[in-house]
């Protein structure tokens, strides 16, 4: 019997826009576009099945960066062949009266390797709504032998269901062959001295199947990393909260609800969160002299606003559970 054939390791661009979203996204109307790709080769690199028009990641930064040069009086013929690094040293050159016009942010790029996984993400594309993904709907073993980069990456997501030392050696090989920073490994089964193994390796492991909160989550740490690279000076403008979901007022209200619930878990779960509050603007709001702190704080920060979201889930889910329904608080119990 002939072995089943093995499919080849292509990377798919993700997410893929339409015109009208490209259109939104630069500031130039969609017929501007079609101009551009007929007599200047300014086009999306794919099309639908129908022939519709999918612009990638890539496609939109690099327009981006040409719409905003013509913005500043440039000449479209003049720009239309340059590469990206040409573009954003023409840009950085424009001043708008207040010092060099600031470049574009570039997503950091992701690899994702795995052809259960690149399932998973084709129902939960929200994961990856940050970043410029590219998918590769193979095993490990294959990606190895097959998988090359046009340019660096920042990330690399691999399922691996059974982790194993053999596994954890190729992730490594990955990381050096992609020359990405880390690596987050999905396993659904492994052992302790597997787990410790990869830690030591400087990677991160989630079990699989992975909440979607949590690995775009994770995924968004190397957006920080990225973009605290030359230091920022106040945290809570690199990276949005969550909205609070309860008030000074309310969390002192949570606090003495002793009647409903007959434990302690409000109290201390309201102190708790005041403090994460008091916590995350002060983190929010430390300067920093070099990128080394700036990472360093931006981590700070973030794992701040996700530990005060979790308390406040907690929270909710204690009062709830103690028959105050969120849905009847009165209004000074509401954030």
């Amino acid at each position: 019997m002939n072995a089943p054939a093995t499919r080849p390791c292509l990377l798919e661009p993700r997410p893929l826009y339409g015109i009208g979203t490209v259109a939104r996204l630069t500031g130039l109307k969609s017929d501007t576009l079609r101009v551009w790709e007929r007599r200047y080769g300014l086009g999306a690199s794919y099309k639908s099945a129908t022939g519709r028009r999918q612009y990638t990641q890539s496609d939109l930064d690099h327009l981006q960066l040409v719409a905003a040069l013509v913005q500043e009086g440039v000449r479209i013929g003049e720009i239309a062949a340059s590469d990206r690094k040409t573009l954003e040293v023409m840009l950085e050159r424009q001043t708008d009266g207040h010092g060099p016009r600031p470049l574009p942010p570039k997503k950091p790029r992701v690899v994702f390797v795995g052809p259960e996984l690149c399932e998973w993400l084709d129902q939960h594309q929200g994961c990856i709504s940050g970043v410029s993904a590219l998918l590769a709907r193979s095993p490990i073993e294959l990606a190895l032998k097959e998988l090359n980069l046009d340019e660096e990456a920042d990330l690399l997501v691999v399922h691996c269901p059974s982790l194993t030392l053999q596994q954890i050696r190729g992730v490594e090989a990955l990381v050096e062959r992609l020359k990405v920073a880390r690596a987050i490994v999905l396993y659904q089964f492994a052992n302790e001295q597997w787990l410790a193994e990869l830690e030591r390796s400087g990677h991160s492991a989630l079990s699989y199947p992975v909440e979607p909160s949590r690995l775009a989550f994770e995924i968004g740490r190397t957006k920080i990393e990225r973009e605290t690279a030359a230091g920022v000076a106040n945290m809570s403008e690199l990276i949005p909260a969550r909205p609070r979901m309860f008030s000074d007022e309310a969390l002192r209200v949570a606090a003495q609800e002793k009647i409903v619930i007959d434990c302690e878990c409000p109290r201390h779960l309201s102190e708790l969160i005041r403090s994460l509050n008091e916590f995350e603007s002060y983190s929010s709001a430390c300067s920093v002299d070099n990128w080394k702190d700036a990472a360093v704080h931006a981590s700070i920060y973030a794992y701040t606003c996700q530990a005060r979201h979790l308390m406040e889930k907690a929270l909710q889910s204690a009062l709830e559970g103690g028959a105050l329904k969120t849905a009847t608080l009165p209004d000074r119990m509401r954030g």
